[in-house]
C-alpha cells in the first residue's frame, strides 16, 4: 500500500469517527430541534458583519436552494430576518432577531457542555495534546494555512528534551543520512549537560508551537569566559520565516550580556546554511576531523567567535 493510499485510509477512518464521537450525523443536533446544517447558518449569521445568503453559500458550501429553506424556516420561526442593503439593492443582510440570539447563545451553551463532558475523564496532559493536535489539523488543511503562534522560553519542563532528542534524530536522518547512532550522542550530550545543569552560566532557548518544540538554541558555559553554542535546530516546517535568526540573535545577545570573550560551536560541513549565518556574525572554523561514525562520510568542524571581533 502506498504512502498516499495509506494516509487516505487514516483520514476517512478520523472522519467516520470524529463524526461519530460528535454526533455530527444525528437528525438533531444535540437533541435540539435543529440540524448540524441549520446551526451553523445559525451561528455564521449571529458572528459575522453584514452577512448575506451568497457569503454563506461560500463558506459552508451549501447549496442556495437548501440555504433559502432554511432561512425560510427561520423568518418563519422568528429567529432571522433579512435587510436589504443600502449599498447593493440586489443584496440583503441577514441578522437574527432577539429570539434567534437568545437560541444560538443556548446551542453554543449546549455544545460547550458536550465538549466538556468529553474531555471530562482526560488528564490535562491528554487535553492540551488534543487541542494542539486538532489546531495542526485545521492550519494544515486551511487554504489561508497561517502560521501557528509560536512561544520563545528559556524555562525546562518535562518532556522538552526528549522532543529535542527526536527532533534531531529525525531531522538528520532525513536531510543528513545520520543513522541512530548520531540520536545516541545527541542523547549523550543533553545527559552530561543535564546531570551539571548551572542556571547561572547555561540557557536554552526553546521554540514551542502546538504545544510542541519545533527548534532550539543553547548556550553553555565552559568557564574562564568562554561558551558553547548547541543544539541549534529548527523543524522544516518553521523555517524560512526568521525564527532561526530570532533563536541565534537571542543567543548572541546573551552571551553579550554575560560579557564572554569567546563563543565555539561545533557542526558538520554539510550545514551550509547554518555556517553562512555563522561566519556572517563573526564565527571562524578554528578546526576539523572527519567523522564517519554516524553512517555518512562527513567533516566535523568546529568554529569561534573571539566576542571582540563580533561583527
Amino acid at each position: 500500500m502506498s504512502l498516499e493510499t495509506s494516509m487516505i485510509a487514516d483520514i476517512r477512518r478520523f472522519s467516520r469517527f470524529y463524526t461519530r464521537v460528535l454526533g455530527l450525523l444525528d437528525s438533531r443536533l444535540l437533541s435540539s430541534e435543529f440540524s448540524l446544517s441549520e446551526v451553523r447558518v445559525l451561528y455564521e449569521i449571529g458572528t459575522t458583519p453584514d452577512c448575506t445568503a451568497k457569503m454563506l453559500i461560500d463558506w459552508l458550501n451549501i447549496d442556495a436552494g437548501y440555504l433559502s429553506r432554511i432561512m425560510k424556516k427561520f423568518e418563519k420561526s422568528g429567529l432571522a430576518y433579512r435587510v436589504q442593503s443600502e449599498e447593493d439593492g440586489r443584496s440583503y443582510l441577514l441578522h437574527l432577531s432577539e429570539k434567534g440570539k437568545e437560541t444560538l447563545e443556548r446551542m453554543n451553551g449546549l455544545s460547550s457542555e458536550y465538549v466538556r463532558q468529553l474531555i471530562s475523564g482526560l488528564s490535562e496532559k491528554s487535553q492540551t495534546e488534543l487541542s494542539a493536535s486538532m489546531k495542526i489539523i485545521e492550519r494544515t488543511l486551511s487554504e489561508d494555512r497561517e502560521p501557528p503562534d509560536i512561544e520563545i522560553r528559556t524555562d525546562i519542563r518535562p518532556g522538552d528534551i526528549g522532543m529535542l532528542i527526536h527532533l534531531h534524530g529525525w531531522i538528520y536522518a532525513q536531510e543528513c543520512g545520520y543513522n541512530h547512532i548520531f540520536e545516541s550522542y545527541v542523547c549523550r550530550t543533553f545527559y552530561e549537560w543535564m546531570e551539571h545543569y548551572d542556571p547561572e552560566q547555561d540557557r536554552i532557548w526553546l521554540a514551542e508551537a502546538d504545544g510542541r518544540v519545533v527548534g532550539s538554541i543553547a548556550v553553555i558555559g565552559k568557564g574562564e569566559g568562554k561558551a558553547q553554542l548547541r543544539w541549534f535546530i529548527l523543524h522544516p516546517d518553521y523555517r524560512g520565516a526568521g525564527l532561526g535568526k530570532q533563536l541565534f540573535e537571542q543567543a548572541m545577545a546573551y552571551g553579550r550580556e554575560k560579557g564572554l570573550r569567546q563563543i565555539f560551536l561545533e557542526t558538520t560541513d554539510d550545514q551550509k546554511t547554518a555556517i553562512r549565518m555563522y561566519e556572517k556574525n563573526g564565527f571562524r572554523k578554528t578546526a576539523e576531523h572527519v567523522n564517519e561514525a554516524w553512517g555518512v562520510h562527513h567533516v566535523e568542524q568546529t568554529y569561534t567567535l573571539e566576542c571582540g571581533q563580533e561583527r
